[in-house]
């Protein structure tokens, strides 16, 4: 790694660290979590220092990573009884997510800063023996650290975009060491492989992505299921909706609402948009961001539109003033098995702008139908594949995308087939956790120090 590259590098992450803290407590307004145990982050710790190399190390950054990685510490507590986890984040979903994997003898924390004293004391204090960071979390000072620590450090899950790619080689003094210090990177598609080496990186294999591996809530399923037979109505699901992309979709939705309750021309007012949403269908809206659950309410109710969040329902079924609201709003953490189980199609949020999309994996294994706009880089050949097996369909805008699903809803033996699509599509791409905990065997089975 450029030597002078790292230290100018070292001393912008060291100055930021007051925009940091400020960075933080502006989050915590809406998101709590971002103030709990703040030093952390600084590499300072109330849990005890470790005497021994023992911890594996597994950092995910996000909600997206923790589940990827629950899956693969499943898998790992299964091969390794008794394995202990030292289990890192970056944001408070993660983290939040992340406590449902932690067993006797597990740390949490937060990942440090990449500032050299934070990662310096993050080592210090708990000698992980080896590191697994999930998908694309990529900082120098602690790869830096780690190598000079002579402690593996693997990418796992690891996938890498165009545009992330291109990020990388306009700070290639920086980046490509960094890339190339890892121990072994193994990448979900030959693309994302590609990319990987072009980064510097050594790819140890091409295993699929883990989250074709999940074990989906049974239980949610089930009731999703149920609480749908008993609406006898079909529902559009709008799942892990953007800033900026609610706006949109409610807009086509009133739309199509004023186009189908249109009178004759010849008694055609200016009146304003009728309020119903059409009463053929219901409406499912689950922003990705709970920190958006009030934000997104108010903007449905500034559509004139009645709204039920699910933190106010019954687990008996929807009843009374759920029925009777024109949206739903999904405001829990955890439940999109029961979501895209209620749900006849999904629209994908983060593709309707320039954002990357989100994993429509989960939709595939629930048998739910996926539109998805023309912005999937972040999850490129998932959602080609899923086009091609008939699972997802790709519009060019909110407007086609509401069009499409709706008529998806609307002829039952296509609805038929997508779903069926979206099953087979999901279990055979399964096996990547398999060929993830044999790769990381060599590692794994190196005694603690």
């Amino acid at each position: 790694m450029s030597a002078l590259a790292l230290k100018l590098y070292s001393l912008l992450v060291w100055c930021g660290q007051p925009l940091l803290r400020r960075k933080l407590a502006r989050r915590a307004k809406q998101e709590p979590g971002y103030l709990e145990a703040v030093e952390e982050r600084f590499g300072r710790y109330t849990q005890p220092a470790e005497t021994r190399s023992e911890l594996v190390w597994v950092h995910a950054v996000s909600l997206g990573e923790t589940r990827a990685a629950a899956v693969l510490l499943k898998a790992l507590r299964e091969r390794h009884p008794g394995l202990r986890i030292l289990l890192t984040h970056g944001t408070a979903t993660g983290r939040a997510e992340g406590v449902a994997l932690l067993q006797p003898g597990d740390v949490q924390v937060w990942q440090p800063w990449d500032s050299p004293g934070a990662v310096a004391r993050f080592f210090e204090h708990f000698k992980p023996r080896l590191g697994l960071l999930m998908e694309t979390e990529i900082w120098p000072n602690l790869v830096a650290a780690a190598k000079a620590r002579a402690m593996p450090l693997v990418l796992v899950n690891g996938r890498l975009s165009e545009k992330s790619l291109k990020q990388a080689l306009r700070m290639s003094p920086l980046s490509v060491p960094a890339y190339a210090a890892l121990s072994a990177v193994y990448a979900q598609t030959d693309d994302d492989a590609r990319r990987f080496r072009q980064a510097g990186a050594a790819v140890g294999g091409v295993f699929g992505n883990l989250k074709f591996d999940a074990s989906l809530d049974e239980a949610q399923q089930e009731k999703g299921k149920s609480w749908r037979r008993a609406l006898a109505l079909p529902v559009m699901m709008f799942a892990s909706s953007r800033e900026g992309e609610e706006e949109q979709f409610l807009q086509q939705i009133a739309a199509m609402a004023q186009s189908e309750h249109a009178p004759p021309a010849s008694d055609a007012t200016a009146d304003a948009p009728p309020r119903e949403t059409g009463s053929r269908f219901r409406i499912l809206l689950v922003p990705r961001h709970p920190q958006r659950f009030n934000e997104v309410e108010a903007l449905v109710r500034q559509h004139g539109l009645r709204v039920s969040r699910r933190s106010g329902w019954s687990d008996a079924g929807l009843t009374g003033e759920a029925l009777e609201a024109d949206v739903w709003l999904g405001d829990s953490l955890g439940e999109m098995a029961l979501y895209y189980a209620m749900s006849d199609v999904a629209l994908l949020g983060g593709s309707f702008a320039p954002l990357g999309g989100q994993n429509l994996i989960e939709a595939a294994a629930c048998g739910c139908p996926v539109v998805m706009g023309p912005h999937t880089f972040n999850f490129t050949e998932a959602a080609e594949l899923a086009v091609e097996a008939g699972a997802a369909r790709r519009v060019v805008d909110m407007e086609q995308g509401v069009r499409t699903a709706r008529k998806w809803m609307d002829r039952p033996d296509a609805h038929a087939a997508a779903v069926a699509a979206g099953l087979a599509f999901a279990d055979r791409n399964r096996g990547a956790t398999a060929r993830t905990i044999g790769a990381l065997e060599s590692f794994l089975s190196a005694p603690a120090g």
